[in-house]
């Protein structure tokens, strides 16, 4: 039987394609992992339009958009929020920082120390932020889109383990072909088009789209599917590290929000091949032989996706 696309989901891609031309397959995967209650790594050069995207997908929503520029120097207080002192009362109130806000953009996430980077996990994992031992929790949805330079730009520090895990995706851009570039520059020849865009949906439609997703079937065959997938990661010698049990957690998830996308009320093993690559690769960590002898972790991912049959 023949489903056709959520109208929600579609009119979220339609809109986000206004600003970001010629990246359809991103931009479903964005929706896909917005609507699943996950964070996006977006990993690429400069000047693509990562934080574009960000932006637009708060404007879409109609949610609160905050960006942090993280740079060498920056503290977890620069994210999180620090009480001040007010002197005419004689109290100690608390500002709240950046990360009280629906899309944070942690623009350039890669570029401050690990300590500033770790501030992030407790908001990332539970949506709350433990701040002068008081936990508070964050607005609903909350969303971290995180940019990252290639690591071997100047000045990077490698993202922790634990760190790169609770991104449900990682995403490339890429630069756009040629035709989609040169409509790049006519489209901002007098404004740039984020600045027109309007939304189409807002937050309650979006909680209630998330709510929608954790009620699509998954049924035992293809959970015990994912398994084999994530233990294979875990089993191949060319991998230091494999996928974690939050890696497999993640992959049902974004499945779930995938059928969810295309009008289905179940999962099949398409939704998995789909999304396994942009869920478990970085993720994983390759041992330092196939490091240096050009193995990409994408390409071993979709390796072991080929020959890992779904479960009957």
């Amino acid at each position: 039987m023949k489903t056709s696309p959520n109208p929600l989901f579609s009119r979220l891609v339609e809109n986000l394609e206004r600003v970001v031309q010629g990246k359809t397959r991103p931009l479903q995967f964005l929706v896909v992992s917005l609507l699943s209650g996950g964070h996006v790594l977006m990993e690429d050069v400069p000047g693509v339009g990562k934080t574009t995207l960000a932006k637009a997908l708060a404007a879409s929503i109609r949610g609160s958009f905050r960006r942090v520029q993280f740079t060498p120097d920056l503290l977890p207080t620069d994210i999180l929020g620090s009480s001040i002192y007010n002197p005419r009362e004689g109290t100690f109130d608390f500002h709240q920082g950046p990360v009280f806000c629906n899309i944070l953009l942690a623009d350039e996430i890669n570029r401050a120390s690990p300590r500033t980077q770790s501030s992030l996990l407790e908001a990332m994992s539970e949506g709350q932020a433990t701040i002068e031992g008081v936990t508070r929790t964050l607005p609903r949805p909350f969303v971290v889109l995180a940019t990252q330079n290639p690591i071997e730009f100047h000045g990077t520090y490698p993202l922790p383990e634990a760190q790169l895990d609770r991104f449900t995706m990682r995403l490339a851009l890429g630069y756009p072909d040629r035709d989609h570039e040169l409509a790049v520059l006519e489209d901002q020849r007098q404004q740039h088009p984020l600045e027109r865009l309007e939304s189409v949906t807002d937050l309650d439609e979006v909680m209630q789209a998330q709510e929608a997703v954790r009620q699509v079937r998954v049924e035992r065959p293809i959970s015990e599917y994912i398994l084999a997938l994530v233990q294979a990661t875990r089993d191949d010698p060319r991998l230091k590290l494999g996928s974690s049990t939050r890696g497999a957690l993640a992959l049902y998830r974004t499945a779930q929000a995938r059928a969810w996308c295309e009008g289905r009320d179940y999962v099949l093993p398409d939704d998995i091949k789909a999304l396994s690559t942009e869920v478990l690769a970085h993720r994983v960590m390759l041992d330092t032989k196939s490091r240096y002898s050009g193995v990409s972790r994408e390409d071993l991912v979709a390796e072991i996706v080929g020959r890992i049959p779904p479960t009957p």
